[in-house]
């Protein structure tokens, strides 16, 4: 960027490394759901680069109200998500707060714009790209727990002798910050546990599709013994693709998923999946976009949902 070119929000958020929303939120005090070390980042580089908000920027501030919003644009809320809202919802009711729900494809000034309208006192944006840095990262417990997730299936997985393990990923745009975290996770704890790298296998919805690309992936990969998936939907798809091209769980292919998500026991055969206490962190989320102590509240600890399939 020349120095005459004025500088934009877009460009603050590509070098502290955040979502553009969390930029606006920084820079206009609404970040009550953001880190201290984010917002120092984002203040730090916005400092550097001489950017200064525009107007209706600057409308956006942090409310008086007694709303926090949720934004949750294509997330399925079958998953351990309901589980999270329903913790979120009970710990802002128990401070005299309400939760407002959004399921809608909203940019980042359109969320601005809807937090501006109803003077939101946080905004909580699992929507964006770029959620991790703003929610995620924020607080330590949720960050324990999600980590959690990843290291326990990987640790049951090294304990029934699997030393190469592949992670089954979606092709939706919507799900690809929460898969990419996730993804980033179990390559740390299958890191740390001293395997070798995890290949991807990104699988689209289709069961046809998924055959196929199910089929060149053991071509590609036939040292791969286990398969842990995004979440339970996908497990299940990955198990559904494997019986057409002739492939056994857990014979040929252990298969985990996340969530916990009551159909994974009506398959056959019946998922093994991961357990995270969800609405714990929903709690913990809600008192800190109060600004409320988090360390009363600690998550169970994630754990294995022994089934047939791994």
């Amino acid at each position: 960027m020349s120095k005459s070119a004025r500088a934009t929000a877009k460009d603050v958020a590509r070098a502290s490394g955040v979502s553009q929303t969390t930029v606006s939120f920084v820079l206009n005090g609404a970040a009550g759901h953001v880190s201290q070390e984010t917002r120092e980042r984002v203040r730090q580089a916005a400092r550097e680069l001489g950017y200064v908000p525009n107007g209706s920027a600057q409308a956006l501030r942090k409310g008086a109200s007694r709303i926090v919003l949720l934004n949750i644009e294509g997330i399925p809320t079958g998953s351990s998500l309901g589980s999270y809202i329903r913790g979120l919802d009970a710990e802002l009711a128990a401070h005299d707060h309400v939760l407002l729900v959004l399921h809608g494809h909203l940019s980042s000034q359109a969320l601005s714009d809807v937090a501006q309208a109803v003077s939101a006192r946080a905004v909580i944006d699992l929507g964006d790209a770029g959620h991790a840095d703003a929610i995620v990262a924020d607080a330590e417990p949720p960050l324990d727990a999600f980590s959690a997730q990843a290291g326990v299936p990987i640790r049951y997985l090294i304990a029934r002798g699997h030393r190469h393990i592949a992670t089954a990923m979606p092709d939706t745009p919507e799900l690809q910050a929460l898969a990419g975290l996730r993804e980033r996770l179990i390559r740390q704890a299958t890191h740390a546990a001293g395997l070798p790298d995890c290949p991807k296998l990104v699988l689209p919805g289709s069961l046809g599709d998924a055959q196929e690309l199910l089929r060149a992936f053991r071509a590609a990969h036939p040292e791969v013994t286990a398969v842990l998936a995004y979440n339970d939907d996908l497990a299940l798809l990955t198990l559904a693709a494997m019986r057409h091209i002739g492939l056994r769980a857990p014979e040929d292919l252990a298969v985990i998923g996340f969530d916990d998500t009551p159909h994974g026991a009506l398959f056959s055969p019946a998922l093994t999946t991961v357990h995270l206490d969800a609405e714990a962190i929903g709690r913990i989320a809600a008192r800190g976009a109060l600004g409320l102590p988090v360390a009363d509240t600690t998550p169970e600890p994630a754990r294995v949902i022994v089934r047939e399939s791994a």
